[in-house]
């Protein structure tokens, strides 16, 4: 799809997925290190536990389907050659923070005039703009600073951040569909512009609950751990641990949700743990009516009949009942999944500096 476009990927960690998914959409994306290499080589796990910037798993997954090069921008002759390959680049995606490449003399605003049609993208915690412009951040930081945290985690602890670093991949895909859209701008002018992605306005997009419930119910939307809110904010669990590991149910009210609860209801009662659900009206049952203290009661009932199947087993009954319910899968469930292999989704990529193959999640398309 993108075979006919050149991106230069000078980003760190909080830009690398950008260039690996415009690099799996086909686009040639040449990653530039300096002669050091790229910082998120120190990033791990590292393979066999080998801390060396040759082993971060962390840096082989993130940049799959690139080519590379070094070059020390901080050298006259590397920034010339820089800029000869700014001629023939349809992308720059970076990271640097916002007046290093400027100082250097090979920012946007230096090189647009090179090639009008460039699209250049710059990441950085908080934007280029704003008080908080030359500040830096970690992933914690601007998970924290963009509200996630706060609302991660459950309701009697502290906030917590999402695993691995959730905020760096919200931004690299911000960018790409930043970058999709510029390139749309530009067929249509041939103009190029410079994209700024700001990491703590990609997390508080995010926020898409929590931000009308503060608007309109003026509620500070708390954290809930394993529940949702319904209704007129009744918490109601989602997830549940079974036999064998968890699964997630939504516990929709309604008409829409008298199926799911009424098949719920009957297969808890094949089961001989029905208890306080027995006898309810599950198609006049609306969760704005609901007091907590009922549904505390449904859920002490619920919990011992999770108990009694493994996921497959609530998966196939809830498929037959018209349940809303899946199993939480773990990675070995995922690299196992018959349907995955099926759409030979995994690919194996050899790497001779390791003297093996790896297996890398593939595409997300087909």
């Amino acid at each position: 799809m993108l075979s006919p476009y050149c991106v230069l990927d000078l980003a760190d960690e909080k830009g690398l997925l950008a260039g690996k998914v415009l690099a799996d959409l086909g686009a040639d994306v040449i990653k530039i290190e300096p002669p050091s290499g790229n910082p998120s080589r120190k990033l791990g796990p590292f393979y066999q536990d080998k801390e060396s910037p040759e082993n971060s798993l962390y840096w082989m997954a993130y940049n799959t389907s690139k080519r590379g090069i070094t070059l020390n921008l901080e050298k006259p002759r590397s920034q010339d050659l820089f800029r000869g390959l700014i001629k023939k680049a349809d992308f720059v995606i970076e990271s640097f923070p916002p007046d290093y490449m400027e100082k250097l003399g090979i920012d946007y605003h230096q090189l647009k005039d090179t090639n009008p049609q460039l699209i250049w993208s710059s990441i950085t915690p908080f934007g280029r703009t704003g008080s908080y412009k030359d500040y830096q951040a970690s992933d914690l930081i601007t998970m924290a600073m963009g509200g996630v945290a706060f609302i991660t985690g459950d309701e009697n602890r502290p906030p917590l951040r999402l695993a691995l670093n959730q905020s760096y991949t919200l931004a690299g895909i911000h960018c790409v569909s930043a970058c999709l859209t510029a390139l749309m701008y530009r067929n249509a002018t041939n103009q190029g512009q410079h994209i700024d992605i700001s990491i703590q306005e990609a997390i508080a997009t995010t926020l898409w609950s929590s931000v009308p419930i503060w608007e309109f119910l003026n509620i500070n939307e708390p954290r809930m751990g394993n529940k949702g809110t319904y209704g007129n904010f009744v918490f109601m669990r989602e997830v549940w641990q079974c036999k064998d590991g968890y699964v997630v149910r939504l516990p929709i009210g309604g008409l829409w949700g008298a199926q799911d609860w009424g098949g719920l209801a009957s297969w808890m009662e094949e089961d001989g743990v029905i208890g306080s659900l027995k006898g309810v009206d599950w198609a006049s049952m609306d969760t704005t009516n609901l007091s907590q203290q009922q549904v505390d009661a449904w859920e002490a009932d619920m919990a011992r009949f999770f108990l009694l199947h493994t996921k497959v087993e609530l998966e196939d009954g809830a498929a037959k009942r018209g349940m809303k319910l899946i199993g939480v899968q773990t990675v070995p469930d995922i690299m196992n999944s018959k349907h995955l292999h099926a759409r030979s989704y995994w690919k194996e990529l050899d790497h001779s500096e390791l003297k093996r193959t790896i297996i890398y999640p593939g595409y997300y398309f087909q």
